[in-house]
Parts: structure tokens; sequence; C-alpha cells
């Protein structure tokens, strides 16, 4: 048996699923729906959409098969996500990598799989896949159907990301954050690993809506928003909690760290403004409160704590 490698990307990738908070939730109709309908289609015995999070494959839909997950060791769809095109295993017991897999050989007894990958943001989250206990050939007008069916699933995926991304920007909005840093506090808890909150609240905002009109303040919190996507690191995260307010969650970070992550941030904010004067600068206030377990047990204290101590530092400059 062959385990299935890590793909390149598996930060990023697993950053992206969690996103979406749709791990171990209830059985949706949607989802079902196009289960049914390939089960159904293609004649065979069960249909999945599974999502290959990290140590599992966990189903987001599960028809004829009595199992929500199963190891991403022993998975087929972990081999389905490194490519691009639909994973077909016509025979397993003719193919060295899975003839020896427990699923193979024992209960559901595969013996055909065909699984096409399921993308979002260009990051393959698991696969839509259709099982046979016997084998069976897979023909081009198949596979056309397979990932038609599979783009309706992605459809469905794209909905929970509209749920945790902010549409003007395109970072993570406050209900994003909350899953995405709770997660991370989580590990760092676990792990002792320190992390630190920055709390961010643009200088000035309302004088820029107010002088310049509101499609110039849009402008304003988008260019923010992209300063911080290029300026911290994949592993951090970045959100719009709302209005002009911003935040980041850095990990294995300490406070100082943190301090000198944001003087760089300030730096390069500063060279924008010099770079392209559109009138008004763009600038902010923050607060910094380094994570602590006992102090925060939850990511809303963190947040409070930042919220806090970013106001005190704003009112200490009008």
């Amino acid at each position: 048996m062959k385990k299935p490698d890590i793909p390149q990307d598996e930060h990023t990738r697993l950053k992206t699923l969690r996103s979406l908070d749709v791990l171990d939730t209830l059985s949706e109709e949607r989802f079902d729906r196009l289960t049914r309908l390939a089960k159904r289609m293609f004649r065979v015995p069960i249909a999945l959409v599974s999502l290959v999070d990290e140590n599992r494959q966990w189903f987001k839909s599960c028809i004829g098969l009595d199992a929500s997950e199963t190891s991403r060791d022993i998975s087929f769809c972990g081999h389905a996500i490194l490519g691009n095109g639909v994973f077909i295993i016509p025979d397993t017991m003719e193919d060295q990598r899975f003839a020896d897999n427990p699923l193979v050989l024992s209960d559901p007894s595969i013996r055909f799989y065909a699984g096409c990958p399921l993308s979002l943001n260009g990051y393959k989250l698991g696969t839509l896949c259709i099982i046979d206990q016997k084998p069976r050939s897979f023909e081009n007008e198949d596979i056309e159907a397979l990932r038609d069916l599979a783009s309706m699933v992605e459809r469905e995926l794209a909905s929970f990301q509209l749920a945790t991304v902010d549409e003007l920007t395109n970072i993570s909005n406050r209900r994003g954050f909350m899953v995405l840093a709770q997660q991370s506090l989580n590990l760092c808890a676990r792990q002792r690993i320190p992390a630190t909150l920055v709390f961010m609240d643009l200088d000035k905002f309302k004088p820029i809506n107010d002088k310049f009109g509101h499609a110039e303040g849009d402008l304003a919190l988008i260019t923010f928003a992209n300063q911080m996507k290029s300026s911290f690191r994949d592993s951090d995260v970045v959100a719009r909690l709302g209005g002009d307010e911003f935040v980041v969650l850095l990990t294995n970070t300490s406070k100082l760290q943190a301090e000198e992550f944001i003087a760089r941030f300030d730096h390069s904010l500063k060279k924008y403004n010099q770079e392209e004067d559109r009138g008004y600068d763009i600038a902010f206030s923050h607060g910094v409160v380094e994570f602590s377990p006992e102090k925060h047990p939850a990511i809303e204290e963190l947040l409070a704590n930042g919220d806090s101590i970013m106001y005190e530092v704003k009112k200490a400059k009008r």
C-alpha cells in the first residue's frame, strides 16, 4: 500500500479548508442531493463528498457508507487531490498502490474508485468520489459528468467562504477570523507556542469618506488590507472585523517580535503614502497583546484586550 503524498501547498490548503468552518458540521440536503445524484447516475453503491484534513478524510456527504471519516493514510481521496484531473482506479486489485489497502481487503471492499478534486481559490480541499465493489471502466463522458457534478459541489463550498470572507477586501471577516484564530490559539496552547494579537484601527478614516467620498474610503480599506497581506506571513491570520477595524494574529511570535513586525508594516504603509499621493495618508493606531492561555481562554478575551489597548493609544493621539 502507498500512503498519499503531501501536497506542496499543504499549509495554505489546510488554512483554506479550515477557514470555511465546514468540518464536522451536520449533513445538508444541498450536498446529499448531489451525492444521491452521483450514485444514481453512475449506478454505484457509494458516493461521497470528501474533505481531506491534516490526518483524516472527513465526509460532508456520505451515501451508501456507514462512516463519517477515515484515516488520510489509507484514503483514496488523499491521492486524488494531488492531481488536476479525475483520479480513476478501474480495479484496485490490479494496482500495487491499493491492492493491500484495508479499504480494499475489508469493508467497504473498494474495487473501483473515481474522484474529482474539489478546488477553492486554487487549493484542492477534497473530492466528489464514487466507489464500486466490482471493477469497471470509466469513459470520457463519465469523466465529464463527474466533473460537472464536482463543479456544483464547489459552488456549494464557495458559499461557506462567502460567509467567512470580507466581500470588499477579500480577507477574513470577523466570523472567519474567530474560527481560524481560535484554531491557532488551541494549537499554540497545546504546543506552548507564543502568539500575539495586534488590533488595528484606521486613523482619520471618517474625513476620507466625508471629503473624498465612500468609493475612495473603500479604496483606502482595500489598500490597507492589501498591505497587510503583503507584509505578514502566510501563517498569520489577518482580518477586517468591520468598518475600519482590522486585526492580525501572529503565531510563534512574542510581543516584542510583533512590535517589530508592526514597525515594518507601518514603514511599508508610509512608503505607499509617499508613492501614491491621493490627498490623504492611510495611517492606523494599534494595540498589541500577547496570548496567555490563563488570561485568554477564548479568542473573544484576547480580541477585547487588544481593542482596549488600541483605544487607549488612539485616545492619546487626540
